[in-house]
């Protein structure tokens, strides 16, 4: 086949097997959303039969002699290229799924579908006892995955290069380490000041449909395109691109609770931002996709804590605020802005302040990759996360839906996930300090409701970018230096050094 041929060959095949992919993201989107309880098995079975289809098409061996065939090509096109990109990836995400066996693929894609609803039926029961066949199973799956696929070190690599391409648990370890020293150091000194500041002013009575109006407002002033999404309620929030133009994001709402939901939509719609900013005519080509999870949460993190959590983005707020929930009427700035960065060490991740949110994610890793190896038994589980949450934030869980069972992702079998989180904030910081380097003093643009500049900048930046460079390349390029947490950590030295009255810290 002539290179060209054998390209543009590719290019509809990988195509033609996004658009299934993409159905399966709708599929979990409507078993997460609207699907009755009593329709999740057949949905697992739904996706387990895509999903044995999609992995025939990606292990196709056409594929393999169609890349050779366009290696000239590439090298006629150079190493920028989108050609070259597409090629790069391709090659490499062949060569990994044409390790894993059909059957594994398949059994563990349905495993995944079973496991997320015996979560969403189990939590709220507080079974750990019977959700823990389903961690078990998975966790046997993903041992297999990661030796049909191989790695160096340990196994735990094998699932983190999946979401984070070209890291494993040895490159990363020593980003947390110091964001983990650093953050220990900074929680100490917090507690010898005398406490944390209150929340009382977010924790009043904000009904629900007040809360989405707000959220839908909010969101589209950070430039969601409500025309090309919509946004629905779940027990888990997400956010997924079913395709071009079709962009998911899911929330929950608690009436007591002003921060969980309009934080949780603000983080799910710097997803949706990145997804909608995906060049479309790229769709099914790895110039058309997300770089990595690492990136995906760098987007989302950034929105939610260095934009929504910041006093210029109150100060344009908060008039807006007051106007739709009484709780705020008589609120003061400085009072909401302190409510909503408030250091509360407490046991749900996904409720946790900036501060402590990295906690939750090393105690993940370091339960995963003892998981993978090995060395901890899924048994053990409660028990090791009890004791880890009270090492590092000196709390224990009072049960296991507000412990071991509190997320959703070792219910689908998403080994490797979580450090993606604690990469985003790294990456985050990282880039804000770029944008601010390019664009001034975007806390003022923030003041007035101008968020049209930051937008832009990270659609050149990074999203129109799509997965043309890995992550850490991207990080590099945009900001001039390898993926480093001492941003991140002077971001959390100068805000809570501030907010809570501290000495600045020796250096």
């Amino acid at each position: 086949m002539p290179p060209r041929e054998a390209y543009d060959w590719l290019r509809a095949h990988s195509v033609d097997t996004a658009r299934l992919e993409t159905t399966v993201s709708l599929l979990s989107w409507d078993q997460g959303t609207y699907a009755p309880p009593l329709g999740h098995h057949h949905r697992a079975e739904q996706i387990a039969t895509l999903t044995r289809i999609i992995h025939t098409r990606r292990t196709d061996p056409r594929r393999a002699d169609a890349i050779h065939a366009c290696l000239g090509l590439a090298r006629e096109a150079g190493p920028d290229s989108d050609i070259s990109a597409n090629l790069r990836i391709w090659q490499r995400e062949h060569e990994r799924q044409s390790r894993i066996p059909e059957d594994l693929a398949v059994a563990t894609a349905r495993a995944a579908a079973q496991g997320e609803s015996a979560w969403e039926r189990l939590r709220p029961k507080n079974d750990w006892k019977g959700f823990l066949p389903y961690v078990e199973h998975l966790l046997r799956l993903r041992r297999e995955e990661a030796d049909a696929v191989g790695y160096e070190r340990e196994p735990y690599d094998a699932m983190l290069d999946k979401y984070e391409p070209g890291e494993t648990a040895a490159s990363v370890a020593p980003l947390f380490d110091a964001l983990q020293s650093a953050s220990a150091d900074l929680l100490g000194r917090i507690a010898q000041r005398g406490g944390t500041r209150s929340a009382e002013v977010v924790t009043r009575h904000f009904p629900p449909k007040e809360q989405e109006r707000f959220a839908r407002h909010v969101m589209t002033d950070m430039g969601f395109d409500f025309m090309g999404g919509r946004m629905d309620t779940t027990a888990h929030p997400f956010c997924t691109r079913i395709g071009p133009g079709d962009v998911r994001v899911t929330t929950r709402y608690r009436d007591n609770d002003f921060a969980e939901a309009f934080f949780g939509c603000v983080h799910e719609c710097g997803h949706a931002l990145y997804e909608q900013g995906l060049p479309g005519d790229h769709f099914g080509t790895p110039c058309g996709r997300s770089a990595s999870l690492g990136i995906h949460e760098s987007q989302s993190r950034l929105w939610e804590n260095l934009v929504a959590r910041s006093h210029g983005f109150w100060t344009h707020y908060l008039p807006f605020a007051a106007y739709a929930f009484e709780a705020f009427r008589s609120a003061l700035l400085n009072k909401v802005y302190y409510a909503v960065n408030a250091v509360h060490p407490g046991c749900i991740r996904t409720d946790a302040d900036e501060l402590t949110y990295n906690m939750h994610i090393f105690l993940r890793f370091d339960l995963e990759r003892r998981l993978m190896s090995g060395s901890l038994d899924v048994h053990e589980l409660p028990d090791a996360f009890n004791e880890g949450m009270y090492a590092l934030l000196g709390v224990t869980p009072k049960d296991s839906a507000s412990g071991v069972m509190q997320d959703v992702h070792w219910g689908a079998g998403l080994f490797g996930y979580f450090p993606t989180y604690a990469l985003g904030n790294i990456y985050a910081a990282q880039f804000m300090d770029a944008a601010r380097r390019e664009l001034g003093d975007l806390e003022a643009m923030f003041a007035r409701g101008d968020f049209a500049p930051l937008l832009g900048w990270l659609r050149t930046a990074i999203h129109t970018k799509g997965a043309r460079l890995d992550p850490r390349d991207l990080v590099r390029e945009v900001t001039g230096n390898a993926p480093d947490a001492s941003a991140l950590i002077s971001h959390l030295e100068h805000k809570y050094t501030e907010l809570y009255g501290l000495r600045p810290k020796r250096s």
